[in-house]
């Protein structure tokens, strides 16, 4: 009896979940001209565009070349650290030495078992074929939840980028691999469990150092959402599991570790750069054009935190509002709510400005902001930046990374397109003062 009513009960559930996914699939069909148009519709979108790149990926394996260019360097390094060699002065490879911190040698120890010592190319490219594709909806999830971006924009995010395609399945970088632990910690930010949102992301900074790019932007979230004490345990964790990871080699070397795992003063070759073309070589090499990147960066970093991710007199006022005369001071407490549009625009203008300012992008750094740009362009767009021109940023963006080698020109529009999206991140609308505004009235 109990049987039958728990057969017919979990029938029912099934029929009524078909029934409420015909239902949708009805609506989305009566509505299909604004299918393309609406950010409701992502899902729907991004599951066609899901099965799409199953068939584009796996046709790119098995028709384009594979290209060696960094695979055997990372095989040489991790068998280094296999053979018992734990001082990162004394790993090297193909293309020199090892420059990636711990959670590299870890994730690409686990590549070197699973290709047979690295030898399997066909099945190293189907792992990262499947990273592709993780990462994809990851990003879906991201832009499912911001609900900003028309989904007609993906088309161009995903099907239409051979570079991107090529980073991941015909070159295998370490880069995509970095850059899928960083959108899952956004998912987890997202979903409010910024304890293992900063694991992971501490995660992805210990395969590429890159991703720090996001740590200014992850610091204004989690000061604005615990204040600074109790930002305190979750920077904790960032650096603990650091640290955790790089134990090994640091008991052996620390100053050889960190020097080279963590090096920002690490000099780029001038044939590589993608972004700097147009400048002479011996300006391209100086130190101080250097530290004029790094003004740069830091003062517009400022300037975003003061004037676009918050405004100052709301936070004071809120705070302020707190306490009464003469009372005790009161906890810290949040002055209005972190929605997914406030993380999301945080995050990915944080590490668009370090693109911006990089003393030099390769080919294979396209993938620290590929998928943001739609995110970037779409959701607080300015009055002067229509579809069409949007449109026209993405494709001389694509254009610019696909131009081999650069040349003065690609890096020129490279620029210019960078400019235009700043500008309009700085000038579009403000996506979160009636959150301000409610706060400070609730207060």
């Amino acid at each position: 009896m109990a049987a039958g009513l728990r057969k017919r009960g979990r029938s029912g559930s099934a029929a009524q979940a078909a029934g409420l996914c015909r239902q949708w699939l009805h609506r989305a069909w009566q509505e299909r001209r604004l299918l393309l148009r609406e950010p409701r519709y992502t899902l729907l979108v991004a599951a066609c565009l899901c099965l799409a790149e199953v068939g584009i990926t796996f046709w790119v394996i098995h028709r384009v070349a594979y290209t060696e260019i960094d695979w055997r360097a990372y095989m040489a390094q991790v068998e280094g650290v296999i053979n018992g060699t734990y001082d990162y002065t004394q790993l090297q490879g193909d293309t020199g030495p090892l420059v990636y911190p711990a959670g590299f040698v870890y994730i690409f120890m686990g590549l070197y078992y699973a290709t047979g010592r690295g030898t399997d190319i066909r099945m190293a490219q189907n792992i990262f074929a499947v990273l592709y594709l993780a990462t994809l909806l990851l990003v879906f999830l991201i832009y499912h939840q911001t609900c900003k971006v028309p989904p007609f924009v993906f088309f161009f995010m995903c099907c239409a980028s051979y570079r991107v395609h090529s980073i991941f399945v015909l070159r295998l970088f370490n880069d995509p691999v970095a850059m899928v632990l960083l959108f899952l910690s956004i998912n987890l930010l997202l979903a409010q469990r910024w304890g293992w949102g900063c694991c992971c992301f501490s995660l992805a900074v210990s395969v590429k150092m890159n991703v720090l790019l996001f740590a200014p932007g992850l610091l204004f979230l989690l000061l604005t959402q615990f204040g600074f004490r109790g930002a305190l345990p979750k920077l904790g964790i960032c650096a603990g599991l650091q640290v955790a990871l790089g134990l090994p080699f640091l008991l052996e070397n620390p100053v050889g570790y960190l020097s080279r795992s963590f090096d920002l003063g690490r000099q780029f070759l001038f044939c590589w750069t993608v972004n700097w073309r147009f400048i002479p070589e011996a300006l391209f090499l100086h130190r101080a054009f250097h530290l004029a990147l790094l003004a740069a960066h830091l003062t517009l970093l400022l300037l975003f935190a003061l004037c676009r991710w918050h405004r100052g007199k709301y936070l004071v006022a809120a705070e302020g509002s707190l306490q009464k005369e003469g009372s005790t001071p009161a906890p810290y407490t949040q002055p209005y709510p972190l929605n997914c549009g406030k993380i999301v625009s945080t995050l990915f203008t944080s590490n668009f400005i370090g693109i911006c300012f990089s003393r030099s992008l390769h080919y294979q750094f396209y993938v620290w902001y590929f998928h943001t740009l739609p995110y970037l362009l779409w959701a607080t767009p300015a009055r002067w930046l229509p579809h069409l021109l949007r449109l026209l940023v993405l494709g001389l963006i694509e254009l610019s990374w696909n131009t081999y080698p650069s040349t003065s020109c690609s890096s020129a529009a490279l620029h210019v397109c960078h400019a235009v999206i700043l500008l309009q991140l700085w000038l579009g609308p403000q996506p979160f003062p009636k959150s301000t505004q409610h706060s400070k009235k609730a207060h």
